[in-house]
């Protein structure tokens, strides 16, 4: 059975050999660059908020120093697989209302939030420090002795200290600190591997879930799907209601036509044969607008950028679309991008007053980032029924984040990011917010 975490590891008589060692290290090192960027960080908030607090300028800086958890604890989760096959999930709740006031009342009342301050208060005062002293006594001492003859040769004098204490005055004695070296590599890779279990253990005691978090999440992705279903249950009936409606209509007329044509004298047939010419270009142009609504072909054909630049042509608002891809998304991401921005576009014709409208695509790292941006009047608010719910439930599949950006008076951002990792799980949805 393959191993799955550096604390499994230790009870295997080839961990000096494995990997497990090396990715201990990794894990360790590379947590100093963040212990220092987080330690100052909470300094630089911590003491602007404090000089600058009779002010009243130094409150949100105070507000910020005690959010900065968040990213942090985002960060060692991702980090965590280095040293543990199982990754963390996400710890926090969508909030049950849009807004930054919700946002943050939610990440107050949560416990998660402050569990994560407390693991980037002691990552940026103990834990960082500790790391480097561990990786340089495991690793510093092995390395002395096996450097022993280089640094020796490279010496003016031809002796070298090790670890300013042990005086080699020969190459004899250099060499034979070699073997020394190899020999202490295994308590090293041992030492090394032990403290980044006990390190992620701590990061995982911290930073993951509880199991009443855990429960709430389940409820929330189960309202999430039960919207997901009346939505589709919804559009099913729309579908058979255009169908009876449009298409099904006209191939009745188009039906009669010919009959009456069947009937009728040489001179009435040419009549009756155009009018079942238009009847039958009707019934095919509404079946067309059907089958764009359920799925544009030329999204499949094609691509978001043709399938977008489709929709800003039918657009009664001028449409600037600026969409550069490298390679295409996987399918299920681009048609929630795909319909994101129907919406969008549909929102703003109805709603903003808007006269321009910029529609722009790029990958970041492995997300899919897409911002749909309108000059109208603002005041968009998923409270009132806008459409954003379903949409962020849409996107909350894909493991997605929405993000709506509409004061009164305008300009509306709506911007979208979906994770294009193929193995990513759908049960990652994002908080939906509200500015």
């Amino acid at each position: 059975m393959p191993v799955r975490s550096a604390g499994k590891a230790m009870h295997r008589r080839d961990l000096v050999a494995s990997t497990w060692p090396w990715r201990a290290t990794a894990y360790l090192l590379s947590g100093l660059p963040v212990g220092v960027v987080v330690l100052a960080v909470l300094a630089t908030l911590i003491v602007l908020g404090v000089v600058s607090a009779v002010a009243l300028v130094g409150v949100p800086l105070l507000v910020a120093a005690t959010l900065v958890g968040l990213p942090v604890g985002a960060v060692e989760r991702r980090r965590l697989w280095l040293v543990e096959a199982e990754p963390l999930a996400d710890p926090h709740q969508v909030p049950e209302r849009p807004g930054l006031r919700a946002w943050l009342r939610q990440r107050y009342r949560e416990p998660a939030t402050w569990r994560e301050l407390g693991y980037t208060v002691l990552l940026a005062t103990l834990l960082w420090p500790l790391d480097l002293l561990v990786v340089g006594c495991a690793l510093g001492v092995p390395g002395s002795l096996l450097t022993a003859p280089a640094a020796q040769a490279l010496g003016g004098d031809g002796e070298v200290k090790l670890l300013k204490a042990v005086l080699l005055a020969s190459p004899a004695a250099a060499w034979a600190a070699v073997p020394i070296g190899v020999v202490l590599l295994v308590p090293a890779a041992y030492l090394v591997t032990g403290y980044g279990a006990a390190r992620a253990a701590l990061a995982r005691a911290l930073l993951a879930p509880r199991d009443n978090e855990l429960v709430r999440r389940v409820q929330d992705l189960t309202r999430s799907r039960a919207r997901l279903v009346d939505a589709f249950d919804a559009e099913r009936r729309r579908i058979e209601r255009d169908l009876h409606d449009g298409a099904q209509q006209r191939l009745v007329a188009l039906g009669i036509t010919l009959g009456l044509a069947r009937l009728a004298t040489p001179a009435e047939v040419p009549a009756l044969v155009q009018r079942a010419h238009d009847q039958a270009n009707l019934a095919l142009e509404e079946l067309r607008d059907l089958i764009r609504d359920i799925h544009p072909r030329i999204l499949t054909d094609r691509g978001l950028p043709a399938a977008v630049a489709e929709l800003a042509d039918r657009s009664p608002i001028p449409v600037e679309v600026d969409i550069a891809l490298p390679t295409r998304p996987p399918s299920a991401v681009e048609t929630a991008a795909y319909f994101v921005v129907c919406e969008a576009l549909a929102n703003a014709a109805k709603h903003s007053g808007a006269t321009r409208i910029q529609v722009s695509g790029r990958m970041q790292a492995d997300r899919l980032v897409v911002e749909v941006a309108d000059d109208g009047c603002g005041g968009a608010d998923a409270a009132r029924g806008s459409g954003l719910t379903g949409l962020a439930d849409r996107i909350a599949v894909v493991a997605g984040r929405l993000t709506l950006t509409s004061p009164l008076g305008g300009p509306t951002l709506l911007r979208v990011e979906l994770s294009c990792h193929r193995t990513s799980r759908s049960e990652s949805s994002s908080p939906r917010t509200v500015s």
